[in-house]
């Protein structure tokens, strides 16, 4: 199939195929490669048309963010939780993971959890969570720190000046920091697979 076959939905689906593989969105010359472009112009026309419709984005530096990978998904109704009641399938709206789990795109980022001293909190090990780079952070929050240049993902608890991190899992002591604590970021969701 040339490049001047494919429909505007395949480009999206080949897209969203190389980030599922690599993790990341493609340089330019990826898209070039991926589509069999000639020059790096014909892959930033395509990234432009992909902006537009809201599929994409880019940083202040030009590099290539996701914006609407997964799509709009339909929001069917309510489950309930505790007691069983009739089930029923009502459309109520649609949404997109990305518009859902990200606010601002250009200070949030995925990190795999390693380790399960917030297995309490419910986060567990391998599970993704989606975090956002920010000075805006409160006692309470669930962050990503450098303590004494050792990075963890904990409650932040104290106040300001006497910050200290306690982990959600009792076998795991608080941390008080020796020297430095730095709040890199605050985690705002955690996606785990089931299947």
């Amino acid at each position: 199939m040339s490049r001047n076959k494919y429909t505007l939905e395949q480009r999206k689906e080949k897209v969203s195929k190389f980030y599922n593989e690599h993790r990341r969105m493609p340089s330019f010359r990826e898209i070039c490669k991926l589509f069999g472009f000639a020059s790096t112009n014909a892959a930033m026309r395509l990234v432009q048309k992909l902006e537009g419709e809201g599929f994409l984005e880019r940083d202040k530096t030009g590099r290539i963010l996701p914006k609407q990978l997964f799509g709009k998904v339909k929001v069917l109704g309510l489950v309930e939780a505790g007691f069983p009641s009739p089930a029923q399938e009502e459309l109520i709206d649609t949404m997109t993971f990305d518009e859902y789990l990200i606010e601002h795109p250009d200070s949030t980022y995925v990190l795999k959890v390693k380790g399960d001293s917030m297995y309490d909190a419910g986060i567990r090990e391998n599970d993704m969570v989606v975090v956002e780079r920010t000075q805006k952070y409160k006692a309470g929050d669930i962050v990503v720190a450098a303590v004494d240049n050792e990075w963890t993902m904990k409650y932040l608890r104290g106040k300001i000046g006497e910050w200290w991190l306690e982990p959600a899992n009792k076998n795991f002591k608080p941390i008080r920091p020796k020297g430095e604590l730095r709040i890199e970021a605050v985690v705002k969701a955690i996606v785990r697979r089931y299947a």
